[in-house]
């Protein structure tokens, strides 16, 4: 096995079903916790985690809410509460000031990250939301539904800009990639879209696995497109269109997938409750991450690189949050 530039040190963050906010005492914080943990704090099965642009927060999307922690400390800074029902995916905007939330409660919602106010509701879809990004430039908002919609938002006023609906299924996910100019959209038909945002026409469609699209990212770059799918991870190349590889290390569907900030390192994390790490120049498995106890819903890099967190809901009521810390220099061989 070769040397890995990789320590992996954890931090176990949640979670106990609780709907107020309380402090966690020391000692009950530390109670029960696998190797390498450090400190568990609240709140509830984890569906999304997000970084902000700065890195100086940590956002936590659950069944019962949204939580933001101070990402040195680790100690809560803000508890969203406004949806009613479980809340499905998070970003910040491009300047950090903003929080969009999507839930299952047919909206969404635009948060003031300093104070923790709701901003305004967005409402036009007709079923639960499954997934929302914001564009690069901050200025558009892109959610996707069960409704079988993919809706555009202009963030200033709220406004929708277009509806994308010629890609039927159940439930979407979205991402734009580093441009701008593409919008990416993905469901249970095993397919996806690519979108102009400035027109809200559909540019090209992938096809070519077996099982439905769980997750999608692009690349820094812009010329790669990664997505999950049944115990895969398919690697795209975004201006042909044509699949370039296929990884196969999990052994269950693929429910997250992130870049690093420098597009050399690829992370999954799948039902299989493991977090794959891939060396993207080469496509070969770097290190598998284990630790978590249910499928890993979420990963996310900090915006330094130095940190990937890992959300998963851990088959029951509680979820579990996994703090790796990416180190330049390895002092052993991690097997």
């Amino acid at each position: 096995m070769k040397k890995l530039t990789l320590i992996t040190l954890t931090l176990l963050l949640t979670i106990a079903l609780a709907l107020s906010r309380a402090t966690v005492q020391e000692d009950s914080t530390r109670w029960g916790l696998p190797e390498g943990a450090k400190l568990r704090l609240g709140k509830g099965g984890i569906n999304a985690l997000a970084y902000s642009p700065d890195g100086a927060l940590l956002g936590v999307a659950s069944q019962i809410g949204i939580w933001l922690y101070d990402a040195q400390t680790y100690q809560e800074r803000a508890s969203l509460t406004g949806h009613r029902d479980y809340v499905s995916s998070i970003a910040f905007s491009p300047d950090g000031k903003t929080l969009a939330s999507g839930s299952s409660d047919r909206t969404v919602r635009l948060w003031d990250v300093a104070t923790g106010t709701l901003q305004q509701t967005l409402a036009e879809h007709l079923d639960g939301i499954w997934s929302v990004a914001f564009s690069p430039d901050g200025k558009t908002l892109a959610s996707g539904s069960f409704d079988r919609t993919v809706r555009l938002w202009d963030v200033a006023t709220g406004t929708l800009r277009h509806t994308l609906t010629e890609h039927p299924g159940d439930f979407w996910g979205v991402a734009f990639s580093p441009d701008g100019k593409t919008l990416a959209s993905w469901n249970e038909d095993a397919t996806i879209c690519l979108w102009y945002v400035a027109t809200g026409t559909l540019q090209q469609t992938l096809i070519g696995w077996v099982g439905a699209v769980s997750s999608v990212a692009f690349s820094p770059d812009g010329k790669t497109l990664a997505n999950g799918t049944r115990e895969n991870v398919c690697l795209w190349d975004v201006a042909t269109g044509t699949l370039q590889h296929t990884l196969t290390e999990h052994t269950d569907w693929v429910e997250s997938v992130a870049f690093s900030p420098d597009g050399k390192t690829l992370a999954s994390g799948s039902r299989d409750e493991t977090v794959c790490l891939w060396d993207v120049a080469t496509r070969t498995l770097q290190q598998t991450l284990t630790g978590h106890r249910g499928s890993v819903n979420s990963v996310a890099f900090s915006p330094d690189g130095q940190t990937l967190a890992s959300g998963s809901s851990d088959g029951s009521p509680d979820g579990m949050v996994l703090l790796w810390a990416i180190s330049p220099a390895a002092p052993e061989t991690v097997r």
